[in-house]
């Protein structure tokens, strides 16, 4: 048992922690999805409204996005402008490489390699995207004739096609909405801010989450727990309040989830006042209650804030 559990850790097999009926609907989802596409385009095509090879209708990647869309409706690789940005944007790669360097074994590298790198710059990984500009150039005639109409059609139709019916589908299952922020903006926090303590994570405690998660998460759960060590290692680096709070400036509260919070300080007293008028107006510019705007004595917010924060690449970070 102990040298099948070690090799099932080398070949990468993943515990088994999603019902029976998560992986039905996922299958159902898939059928659904690629039924749709390939119906449509069918349609299309005995209208008139097509006129080319039926074998041009429907990309093969989009048997690999359906599987992300219908399995992975919250992972990263599957939220709509991965979608559409890596199919569109690998689509157009392809194609410029086939019109400037002929169709070729160099050329099948050059773009999936190519595909992968823009896909990373405009952050929007899809793997199927590599599948996308590979059929450019292993398509034969009949796609490659399409030239850069082929990233109308089929891509853009059945990448069209295939989201909406994963917004309809996952709909109907309110743990899997799709996108992923219609999950997350309509769920409820699982813990109450008035009732938030402290406690020592461990990995009973991740088991027993993904567990509960009944979804595929595509992250292993020695993975997440590297992650969460690496993250309190990098708490550790700053646990005091802030000494000053400055107008102008940003603070987070540190907490995780729906419990983050980042303020901006946007006017204060000049701090000669008594500590009891002493008052700073504040604007929430992300997480929990974005948006809204506060006033509370500078003493309370210093309490709050866990330490000040920089934007730096869209991301949040403490500051130096």
């Amino acid at each position: 048992m102990q040298g099948f559990n070690e090799l099932s850790k080398w070949l990468g097999i993943p515990r088994n922690t999603t019902s029976h009926g998560e992986k039905l609907i996922s299958a159902l989802g898939g059928s659904v999805g690629i039924l749709v596409v390939a119906g449509l385009a069918q349609y299309l095509l005995t209208l008139g409204v097509l006129d080319f090879s039926s074998a041009c209708l429907v990309v093969a990647s989009m048997g690999a996005s359906a599987v992300l869309l219908f399995a992975v409706p919250h992972g990263a690789l599957s939220q709509p402008w991965a979608l559409l940005g890596g199919n569109l944007i690998s689509a157009f790669i392809g194609v410029s490489v086939v019109r400037f360097l002929g169709v070729s074994v160099l050329s099948s590298a050059l773009a999936v390699g190519f595909a992968i790198a823009a896909m990373y710059y405009l952050r929007c990984i899809h793997p199927p995207g590599g599948a996308t500009a590979l059929t450019t150039v292993i398509g034969g005639d009949a796609i490659q004739n399409l030239e850069y109409f082929y990233m109308v059609v089929p891509v853009l139709l059945n990448v069209g096609c295939i989201f909406f019916v994963a917004v309809g589908f996952n709909f109907f299952f309110r743990w899997r909405r799709y996108p992923a922020h219609l999950y997350y903006k309509s769920a409820p926090s699982s813990v109450p801010p008035a009732q938030t303590r402290e406690f020592e994570l461990t990995q009973e405690d991740f088991s027993a989450a993904i567990q509960k998660h009944d979804s595929f998460v595509d992250i292993t759960e020695e993975g997440l727990t590297e992650l969460l060590e690496r993250a309190k290692k990098h708490a550790e680096m700053n646990i005091v309040h802030p000494a000053e709070i400055k107008p102008g400036k940003y603070y987070s509260n540190g907490k995780l989830g729906k419990l983050w919070s980042i303020r901006q300080v946007v006017d204060a007293a000049d701090g000669n006042l008594l500590p009891s008028k002493d008052k700073v107006i504040f604007k929430i510019v992300a997480g929990h209650q974005s948006y809204d705007t506060g006033i509370c004595l500078r003493e309370e917010f210093r309490s709050w804030a866990r330490f000040e924060v920089i934007q730096s690449e869209n991301r949040w970070i403490k500051a130096s």
